[in-house]
């Protein structure tokens, strides 16, 4: 069948189920339930430290088929997800679904769980490395599924993903299960996308570096949904978190295409007091930053929340009075790390909280302005970060869609040949975000704006800035590096994307050997 978008899907998907097809952006919204968590109350005389994530696993009776989860605020840094696998492989357990928030690199060993049948599933928001090519090339049992941020914890809750152990790498925790992230050899500041996790979970256990005497503070994710402690040599290496280059870019064209992007949102009349803002950690998004830093000081213009994965840069705004609060549901640098950890207006928010679109109202229903990325974007608008143009997945939605489809204005900015390939195409390889959340596109070339967005396309028009139709944006591209090859994929689905509703937006097929 194909869904809205005019994506070939198939009505049932062997290790996935019935497929509930994409029907629009903002279809599903309306009355929704979550599920009931059921749990073990604690007597008086639990003492709920254990010498062993061993212990730990047999206490939670781990057994085939059951579905384990972990967080990603440690990156690529993180040891957990590793040495869970590790005693679980040992112990003989088989079939396990993996719900981690996100994969990278340093999970390579989950590779060769997955060949021996170990693991099984995966959900993810976010896979890049080995386990990444490895999901693309077929070697997973079962289609991995794909999330959004505020989609998995909209899963959670609902209990479309049920987790049986949630393992929380804990950077601080004590002896009762309270839990920080802002002290300890391993501090990675928020801990939003656990706490989604610790809260429906059957079971979960906190895995610490730095155990501490009841009680700590302060706490982030509190004893009430603790089954179990226990302490390691090392959770982790917090100079893994780092993402992105989180670095102003100093490349001409990335800094073009940043002072463009500035000017649309000055046109856009959204740069105001008030003002509410998020941009990712990469060179020309900080840039972006940076031009609306100078817009903001030269207009005495008071923000009132910058939010997201949260940056040193746009800490720095914050300090200097920019903005009167940040959100914060991971940070990317250890400045904003610090910050989180000694600044009450710098506050932390679940994952739902963020994204969720199936909660009372998310985060990103109150952004102005969004800034994105892109692997790809069609002439429709439709964005793919979830695989290259080879069809090798490569990243994944994030809270792409979600903010996307909260904010008043989201802006890709990208430059218009990567890697000697068009980024605008006839038909983006995997669809990630609708294009009917994308307004504006910002390409060294030109800028493309949305023609859902009249109102954007008239004030735009009032400016000398270089307007031009995707289309047009499409053949300047194609001029330049010739129309690319249509790739061969075969039938076979190895990931499933699924939109922040739970609907499945677009499905990812194998790649030929």
């Amino acid at each position: 069948m194909k869904n809205i978008l005019g994506r070939e899907i198939p009505e049932c998907i062997q290790g996935y189920g019935e497929v509930k097809p994409f029907k629009g952006a903002f279809e599903s919204l309306g009355e929704v339930r979550k599920r009931a968590v059921k749990f073990e109350s604690s007597f008086p005389e639990k003492q709920k430290v254990l010498c062993s994530i061993k212990d730990t696993l047999e206490k939670c009776g781990i057994k085939d088929g059951m579905t384990i989860s972990f967080h990603h605020h440690l990156r690529n840094g993180d040891y957990v997800l590793n040495m869970v696998l590790e005693e679980i492989s040992k112990m003989g357990v088989k079939d396990i679904k993996v719900a981690a928030s996100s994969i990278f690199p340093i999970h390579e060993p989950l590779v060769e769980y997955m060949k021996k049948g170990i693991v099984t599933g995966i959900y993810a928001n976010y896979i890049s490395g080995p386990v990444a090519e490895a999901i693309s090339g077929g070697q997973l049992k079962n289609p991995a599924i794909m999330h959004t941020h505020g989609g998995r914890a909209r899963a959670i809750e609902s209990g479309d993903l049920t987790i049986d152990i949630a393992f929380i790498a804990a950077p601080t925790c004590d002896t009762y299960g309270n839990i920080n992230a802002v002290l300890g050899k391993s501090a990675c500041g928020s801990l939003g996308y656990a706490i989604p996790d610790a809260q429906y979970a059957e079971k979960t256990v906190a895995i610490t570096d730095n155990l501490v005497s009841y009680p700590a503070c302060p706490i982030e994710i509190s004893q009430e949904y603790i089954d179990y402690v226990v302490q390691v040599e090392s959770i982790g290496d917090a100079k893994g978190i780092v993402s992105g280059t989180t670095k102003i870019t100093k490349d001409p064209v990335g800094l073009k295409i940043a002072k463009m992007t500035s000017k649309v949102i000055e046109a856009s009349g959204l740069l105001k007091d008030g003002f509410s803002f998020q941009t990712g950690a990469g060179g020309t998004s900080l840039a972006v930053a940076a031009y609306v830093k100078e817009l903001m000081q030269k207009n005495k213009i008071k923000g009132s929340f910058a939010a997201g994965g949260i940056t040193g840069y746009m800490v720095e705004m914050f300090e200097e009075g920019l903005f009167d609060a940040i959100f914060d549901v991971q940070c990317f640098d250890l400045k904003a790390v610090e910050s989180y950890r000694d600044n009450k207006k710098h506050q932390g928010m679940s994952a739902s909280m963020y994204g969720n679109p199936h909660n009372k109202g998310a985060v990103v229903n109150n952004l102005d302005v969004m800034i994105l990325g892109a692997t790809e974007i069609d002439v429709d608008f439709n964005v793919n970060v979830t695989t290259g143009s080879s069809g090798m997945i490569m990243g994944g939605s994030g809270g792409h869609s979600d903010t996307a489809a909260g904010a008043k204005l989201a802006i890709v900015v990208t430059q218009l040949i990567k890697g000697r390939l068009p980024i605008v195409v006839d038909r983006v390889t995997t669809v990630t975000t609708p294009g009917e959340t994308i307004d504006v596109l910002v390409t060294e070339r030109g800028i493309a704006v949305n023609p859902l967005r009249k109102d954007l396309m008239e004030k735009l028009g009032k400016t000398n800035l270089p307007i031009m139709s995707i289309e047009t944006l499409k053949e300047i591209a194609e001029n330049m590096t010739g129309v690319p090859e249509k790739i061969e994929l075969v039938d076979e689905v190895v990931a499933v994307v699924e939109y922040r509703d739970g609907t499945v937006i677009d499905v990812v097929r194998k790649i030929r050997d």
